[in-house]
């Protein structure tokens, strides 16, 4: 399919059955926008997700060429834009709550967009690229909300060019990455961006259809907060002037500097840092709050384009005291009110967000509180607003100023609702971490289970996507056990449940007894290819044996490898006979059949008959089917691929089989979830698609975003009835199985409970009798260090200054001892290596003055010495 186009109709490929999404679950990565005063929307994965307020209802609108990348929202109109992240991305404009697409605007960027912003009537839609354009771009975004701002009549040619989705105008800013772009909200002529290095405020400026945005940069203090006086620099005035000498000369005349290059000339030594800008916001005077790195927080006027520095009422500790506590401010959104954190008494890193109300601003840092700033003229005051469980990230006033949305850093979102009796709710609780696995909770088909990057795991049901329960996995545990010093990559239990394969980086396959009543015995290791990429099983109902095959890569070879094991049903009664000494499988008992692909796969599987192997290419879009040799064979045996067929899904994938065996499910770095037939290889369904209820659920697993998808097969009786004979004789092995565990399990942690806390009382009362004189003796010791270390520090301050000691290095913590140690170490190797480089720099001058003075002269200066000494003899 052609990069330029959209996918809209690559779901029509599904013959017969298609896939649609039944629920969305995932949490904000970025600012959350309100579309209207009830409705807020987030981007996460392929999806832009809409949340009511009011009703927790979610509506999902799926970007159908892969991930969304920046999202914008104009409320008056309720309308969305986004773009998608792709070679040459889209802009996508969508009404709410319809969602139907008004225009799609494509420009001439390469790689993506970073920041989009609506004019506050929707007029205009500015869009800022990144590398390698760093391009502001001006749209035309809608005819009639034009109208509506200017009660006018829009001639042909606007018309045109919102239809057309016509760039009015750009300007390009090499190398210039900004970091926030907002609309002046009382004058949509005017947008301000800001970058960490500089903040200019441009106008739109047209005549007819002409447009042209013309740049106003702002000067910026030094970093104390002071103003550079530029005169300095081209007249040194500060300089002591001396009548002898004649008249001051510019520093550039004194250098011999003419034309261009004697007017920006700057002396290396005169150059000074300014402040760095993080966040802004307009206020309804067209002024701008700016917040900075490094504390201060600016006052923009909105006719001058001047910065002041607001002044803390209150007593301000120093400002190297801010820097050392990491206080700066990221983000300013512009409302009636503004949000900045300058509490040093506690322990803030970095205040996140502003946010304008009535007398005065609100602000937050990563110390969960939330802060009201009452500003009056150039002086502000702080006083403690809300405190919140996590950092907060983004704070934003709804649009009727009722509620007050607060962001964390993990995903959760707040409202706080003003009024006679202020409320405080959690609308969205996020969980802690990304997601690193998804799986069924068997048998049945109510939840599944997710596993986060912190440990956290939490239980879903599947018809819905609301959270049950949670955990995380610093709780008690039934069993553990170390197995490698390797870090553990694959955990996967076989079809039947009979054992637990873990694989390592390192290639070692560690087969456990899964069943809790073994206390998950370790029966041995089989020695495999470093890097596994995928284990997988055929564990069937009428074999006596488990079936693993492991696919892990050749590097430097362009191949992968496939290694086929056979465990034995029986192999947890007689383990110890299976193992040596180190506990390695024997080769004899657990037989192994080695492949090799002549090129690389990402994913791999083994049909369910054992005879055929299904493989993901990793470099071209391609599933192939391998066939295996009936006869046994020795050494390393190369397959050909038996059947290929094209994909249509993009970048590295991984392939599953379904639960009878006969259906292959595949999901690429695209985002495409496809079902296909074993026998053939078609496509059966691709998600997304809508219809109607589902007959087959999956999952698809991402770092941020998982959800749940719908089938809807159009089959005949025979294939249904297979199926849930199939799943039947299943749940039947496995409900078995599962009440001899779970009476098990609960007679052992009903024993454990009473045990467990009688033998502790017990091992405390013997601790305390055995060491309580080892305790005395060693609070004893302390007194008398402690002791000690005072009269040294009362010493330490009768003596000179020079032989003074810092009062850390009086410090018992040997590794902050040790920190500081190797601190002092680095700066006086800095020093030492800057004294050299100083050197260097004078002995280098020194050797081109010598060539230019003496050794360019032809006839070098020469001197006689005549001396008048007559010789004379000595008595």
């Amino acid at each position: 399919m052609a990069q330029g186009r959209e996918r809209d109709e690559a779901h029509n490929v599904a013959i017969g059955s298609s896939l649609s999404v039944r629920w969305v679950q995932g949490f904000p990565k970025q600012n959350v926008h309100f579309v209207n005063d009830s409705t807020i929307c987030y981007p996460c994965g392929n999806f832009v997700i809409f949340l009511n307020i009011e009703t927790k209802k979610k509506t999902v609108l799926q970007c159908m060429n892969g991930i969304v990348g920046i999202v914008a929202t104009n409320v008056p109109y309720e309308v969305v834009a986004f773009s998608d992240r792709r070679l040459r991305p889209l802009i996508y404009i969508y009404n709410f709550p319809g969602l139907t697409r008004r225009t799609k605007l494509k420009g001439n960027v390469l790689l993506d967009y970073t920041l989009l912003s609506f004019s506050y009537c929707g007029t205009y839609l500015a869009s800022y690229s990144s590398l390698p354009e760093f391009e502001l771009a001006l749209w035309w975004t809608s005819e009639r909300l034009y109208d509506d701002c200017e009660h006018g009549q829009s001639s042909g040619s606007d018309r045109q060019n919102w239809e057309l989705g016509v760039i009015l105008c750009k300007k390009s800013q090499p190398g210039t990455d900004v970091n926030q772009m907002t609309f002046n909200p009382m004058n949509w002529h005017q947008l301000c961006l800001s970058s960490p290095s500089a903040l200019t405020v441009w106008t739109i400026e047209r005549s007819n259809q002409e447009h042209y945005l013309k740049a106003k940069s702002v000067k910026l203090p030094m970093e104390d907060g002071s103003f550079f006086n530029e005169t300095d620099v081209i007249f040194p005035q500060s300089l002591p002037k001396d009548p002898i000498y004649g008249p001051v000369l510019p520093v550039s005349a004194i250098a011999g500097l003419v034309g261009e290059e004697a007017e920006t000339f700057r002396p290396k030594d005169d150059l000074y840092t300014l402040l760095h800008p993080t966040m802004h916001c307009w206020t309804p005077t067209s002024d701008l709050y700016v917040g900075c790195e490094e504390g201060h927080l600016l006052m923009i006027s909105g006719e001058n384009f001047k910065a002041t520095v607001l002044n803390k009422m209150e007593d301000e500790p120093p400002r190297e005291l801010l820097r050392e506590s990491g206080l700066f401010f990221l983000d300013l959104v512009s409302i009636p009110g503004l949000i900045i954190c300058d509490q040093v008494g506690r322990n803030l890193i970095s205040p996140v967000t502003m946010a304008y109300q009535k007398g005065g601003v609100l602000a937050s840092g990563i110390d969960g509180f939330v802060y009201s700033f009452l500003i009056k003229d150039t002086n502000y005051k702080v006083e403690d607003f809300l405190e919140v469980e996590g950092p907060v990230e983004h704070l934003m006033f709804s649009p009727s100023y009722r509620m007050l949305l607060i962001q964390t850093d993990k995903g959760s979102i707040y409202i706080y609702t003003f009024g006679e009796e202020p409320t405080f709710e959690k609308v969205l609780e996020a969980c802690d971490g990304k997601f690193q696995a998804t799986d069924f909770i068997t048998p049945g088909n109510e939840y599944f289970m997710t596993l986060t990057q912190s440990g956290e795991v939490c239980v879903w049901g599947i018809d819905d996507g609301v959270c049950v329960s949670r955990i995380c996995l610093n709780m008690p545990a039934i069993h553990k056990a170390f197995l490698s010093k390797s870090p553990v990559q694959h955990l996967l239990y076989d079809q039947r449940g009979i054992y637990l394969l873990v694989g390592t980086s390192e290639g070692y396959i560690f087969v456990i007894n899964a069943k809790p009543s073994s206390l998950f015995q370790i029966l041995g290791f089989i020695e495999v290819g470093k890097d596994i990429l995928q284990i997988s099983t055929v564990s069937l109902l009428e074999i006596d044996m488990v079936k693993v095959m492991v696919l892990s890569p050749l590097p430097g070879t362009g191949r992968s490898r496939l290694e086929i094991l056979t465990l034995p049903k029986r192999l947890p009664q007689v383990s110890a006979s299976f193992a040596d000494q180190r506990g390695r499988l024997r080769d004899e008992f657990v037989p192994k059949s080695v492949y090799e692909i002549e090129h690389t796969l990402s994913s791999a599987v083994l049909s369910f008959r054992s005879n055929q192997i299904y493989g993901f290419c990793n470099q071209v879009p391609y599933i192939c089917s391998y066939l295996l040799p009936e006869k046994d064979h020795s050494g390393i045996c190369i397959l050909k691929p038996y059947q290929k067929v094209q994909s249509k899904q993009y970048g590295p994938g991984m392939l599953s089989l379904s639960p009878h065996g006969l259906w292959l499910i595949t999901i690429a770095k695209c985002g495409f979830l496809c079902i296909r037939d074993i026998q053939t290889l078609p496509v059966k369904g691709l998600c997304p698609k809508k219809q109607s209820p589902n007959k087959y659920r999956a999952l698809q697993r991402n770092v941020h975003i998982f959800l749940c998808v719908e089938m809807v097969r159009r089959v005949g009786g025979n294939l249904t009835n297979e199926i849930l004979e199939h799943s039947q004789q299943l749940l039947t092995s496995l409900r078995n199985t599962m009440d001899e565990e779970n009476d098990y399990l609960s007679i052992t942690r009903r024993d454990s409970l009473d045990s467990g806390s009688e033998a502790e009382h017990a091992a405390i009362k013997k601790e305390v009798k055995l060491f309580s004189n080892k305790r005395t003796e060693i609070k004893r010791g302390i007194k008398a260090l402690v002791k000690t270390v005072l009269d040294m520090m009362k010493e330490n301050k009768a003596v000179d200054n020079i032989a003074k000691l810092e009062p850390q290095e009086f410090g018992l913590d040997l590794e902050e001892l040790e920190r500081l140690h190797d601190e002092s170490e680095e700066e006086v190797a800095k020093i030492r290596k800057d004294v050299e480089m100083q050197n260097l720099a004078k002995r280098y001058l020194a050797e081109l003055i010598k060539e230019e003075c003496w050794n360019s002269m032809a006839v070098k200066g020469r001197a006689l010495k005549v001396t008048d000494k007559t010789p004379g003899m000595t008595p």
